[in-house]
């Protein structure tokens, strides 16, 4: 009867966001575990011309059988010549948007390669890449700072998958994996 509504699978398990507070650093294997399911389905929806803007660990979802679903696509904008640029709205979770996100600039796939590049650090860290007592400083965090180096964190991350995580993480979208799927 004209009445829009999503409907989302049931996922039983728990977010990401639960485990690493109770299991991070994870070991390498199972980070980058988690990390290609997420490339995966994220790279889903970008062919499908879908933009998430809100990649967490809060809405990535891991069912008992170690499935991982990518969720909370509340925020998502298809992507078109009338939706990638959305002028000054800040649209995202503070600890995982990308600087073009804090500066309220254009976004496309990178954006939600960035925030995947912050999961991965945390996941292996333990820590968020940036954090301070406001949303603002982290954000401005985003624009003009480098996180402190994750092998300094923790000794056991490869320093390929250090490089990995650097070039998700890169200020300047260009220099970033061009796709979840080239990230992956």
């Amino acid at each position: 009867n004209d009445i829009y509504y999503i409907v989302m699978e049931l996922v039983d398990g728990r977010t990401l966001k639960d485990m690493i507070r109770i299991q991070a650093p994870f070991p390498v294997e199972k980070a980058i575990s988690i990390a290609i399911m997420v490339c995966d389905g994220v790279h889903h929806a970008h062919e499908k011309g879908i933009i998430h803007r809100d990649i967490k660990p809060h809405n990535i979802l891991i069912t008992e059988h170690g499935m991982v679903k990518v969720a909370d696509f509340g925020i998502a904008r298809a992507v078109s010549n009338g939706t990638i640029t959305y002028g000054n709205n800040i649209v995202g979770s503070v600890h995982y948007f990308s600087p073009e996100q804090a500066r309220g600039d254009a976004i496309n796939r990178t954006t939600d390669i960035y925030s995947i590049g912050c999961i991965i650090y945390e996941m292996v860290t333990g820590k968020v890449p940036f954090d301070a007592d406001s949303p603002i400083t982290i954000a401005l965090r985003h624009i003009h700072d480098d996180p402190v180096s994750p092998r300094t964190i923790n000794q056991e991350i490869p320093p390929a998958l250090e490089a990995i995580i650097e070039q998700a993480m890169e200020k300047d979208p260009a220099q970033r994996f061009p796709t979840a799927l080239e990230l992956r």
